[in-house]
């Protein structure tokens, strides 16, 4: 797509001059709770049409690989692919908030504002110039519905580029880095992968313990959480007969 080849070289561009001068945060997005923790950007997304069923849903990702593609291209070409990883991570959990979805999905806000707004926490997040030109991009193109799937692309690309098996560890509370990097060492003795980077996230509901998925799409999966053990002993009792005076 031509319009995808123009912003591969504007981030180029971009990514070789110094970022403009930040201003202060937008007072309507400090309100939010992960903006004010993360201070991050957010992207944007398609002026097409939204399209409904497999047909859509294959459109979708189809976008979501070129976006990614392009910032990988970019992103391996200036030798910042560790740090345009860490760019994206933080504009993952940003959009995590349905708030900063809502504001920037919003078709009527204008997208002068989404850029003063997106340029203001990406300054204070102190995110690479190019990773900045590429939100704006999405912003421009209105593409921001489908940031979560460009970011997942974007992890399939530096995973293949760099020969990383990605494992996401689900914990109760943040593991410390010894254990972290236990589980690394699992994990790439388990796949042979030259590389396993973690990604972390908190589930209370696991009461104690952990999971660990890897593998193509997450096909593999560990559970050494207190709820499968629980799951698993409820699954044999049987109290159907007992009757409650």
């Amino acid at each position: 797509m031509a319009a995808l080849r123009s912003s591969t070289a504007g981030l180029r561009a971009s990514a070789a001059s110094s970022p403009a001068a930040w201003v202060r945060v937008s007072s309507s997005l400090l309100r939010l709770p992960s903006a004010r923790r993360l201070r991050l950007p957010s992207l944007k997304l398609s002026r097409s049409r939204r399209h409904r069923g497999a047909a859509g849903a294959a459109m979708m990702d189809t976008a979501a690989s070129s976006y990614a593609n392009a910032l990988a291209e970019v992103a391996k070409s200036n030798g910042t692919l560790e740090a345009t990883v860490a760019d994206m991570e933080n504009v993952d959990r940003l959009f995590a908030d349905p708030a900063v979805q809502s504001f920037f999905a919003n078709p009527t806000v204008a997208p002068e504002k989404k850029r003063e707004i997106l340029a203001e926490i990406s300054g204070s997040s102190e995110l690479q110039p190019h990773t900045v030109n590429f939100l704006n991009i999405l912003v421009d193109m209105s593409r921001i519905d489908i940031v979560a799937e460009i970011v997942k692309e974007f992890d399939a690309c530096y995973n293949r580029i760099t020969g990383t098996e990605l494992a996401v560890v689900t914990s109760v509370v943040d593991m410390g880095e010894d254990d972290v990097a236990q589980i690394a060492q699992t994990v790439k003795r388990l796949t042979g992968a030259k590389n396993v980077r973690i990604k972390a996230v908190v589930d209370p509901s696991l009461i104690a313990g952990f999971t660990i998925r890897y593998g193509s799409s997450g096909s593999k999966f560990i559970d050494m959480s207190v709820k499968k053990q629980l799951d698993e002993i409820a699954s044999q009792l049987d109290f159907t007969s007992i009757t409650l005076a």
